[in-house]
């Protein structure tokens, strides 16, 4: 049942890495049905009435879609809020709980089977698109590439020779990092990889072993609830948004981004082991953090090469 609902959810995911994007895409569909003249409206645009919430015991976004288009609707807020919200629980129940706050604000808290899948599918290279909208994706990345300053490089082949900030070497240790306890797990025999020792930092992990990772516990709630796990995912959440969501994108300062992601990162390990009594006695846990390690790699290194220019090395 659990493999089931994951194809499931991974089909939800893989067009939508960026969990803000993918809600916006149930807000547009639902608006349209619940309100008129939205041409005039220009919510599509207009993306600042959803933001993710600071509270990373779990991942909360709150709209204030209702209170902006309730004027313009003749409508009261909360009976508004109230349709708009009716309508997103039947579409998109099992992907967000929703919940109206007074005086018409909408909270969408993701459920723990999506973000499961979510982590699954960032470990596992969703970051790099697939099919047709990977090709899109990659489009859309070159164009912010071309248009980014590249650190006083001439030209693409020249971009890992420029003069790197000291601050990112934490981000690359981070980066090499996380590849070199991968490693270890396979070594060791906790996961198993299909191609252990790339030639480069990997793009993504191909785990053979198990398949889908266990990120969940038997009453379907995220093994992951450390405050060091909670944090790390908090962070891989926002990155994600500031990659994929055109209305952020352009002004977004990556190397405090990194240097957060990195931070988090050694805040997670200094705080939650895999090995030792952790591997012995809950070996799900132990493959659950080794996930989130995979999914960080696979972050750091797209931040890394992509938006900083910098080389992402395997090890250091």
């Amino acid at each position: 049942m659990f493999k089931q609902n994951y194809v499931h959810y991974k089909l939800l995911v893989r067009k939508y890495t960026s969990i803000k994007q993918l809600l916006y895409s149930y807000l547009e569909k639902v608006i349209s049905i619940n309100t008129y003249k939205v041409e005039n409206i220009c919510v599509k645009d207009e993306k600042n009435h959803l933001y993710k919430d600071r509270d990373e015991g779990r991942v909360l976004y709150i709209s204030s879609v209702a209170l902006r288009l309730s004027k313009s609707q003749n409508r009261k807020a909360m009976e508004l809020a109230s349709a708009i919200a009716s309508d997103l629980s039947k579409t998109c129940g099992d992907v967000f709980s929703v919940q109206i706050v007074p005086p018409g604000w909408i909270h969408f808290e993701l459920t723990h089977s999506t973000l499961a899948a979510w982590l699954q599918s960032l470990a596992v290279g969703s970051l790099e698109g697939e099919g047709e909208q990977g090709t899109i994706n990659a489009q859309y990345n070159s164009s912010l590439r071309e248009a980014a300053p590249r650190r006083g490089c001439a030209n693409d082949a020249a971009q890992y020779k420029c003069p790197m900030p000291n601050s990112l070497f934490a981000v690359q240790y981070a980066h090499a990092r996380c590849c070199s306890l991968v490693l270890m797990a396979h070594r060791e025999g906790l996961i198993k990889l299909r191609e252990p020792v790339p030639n480069t930092s990997p793009a993504f992990w191909s785990v053979i072993f198990p398949n889908p990772l266990p990120w969940l516990n038997c009453d379907r709630t995220l093994r992951l609830n450390h405050p060091g796990e909670r944090r790390l995912i908090a962070e891989l959440v926002q990155v994600i948004d500031n990659i994929e969501c055109p209305d952020v994108s352009g002004s977004v300062k990556w190397e405090k981004v990194a240097l957060n992601l990195s931070q988090a990162f050694e805040n997670f390990w200094s705080n939650c082991r895999i090995w030792g009594e952790v591997k012995i006695t809950s070996p799900e846990l132990a493959q659950a953090r080794l996930g989130l390690l995979m999914a960080t790699q696979s972050v750091l290194r797209y931040v890394l090469e992509e938006n900083l220019g910098v080389f992402a090395p395997l090890e250091l």
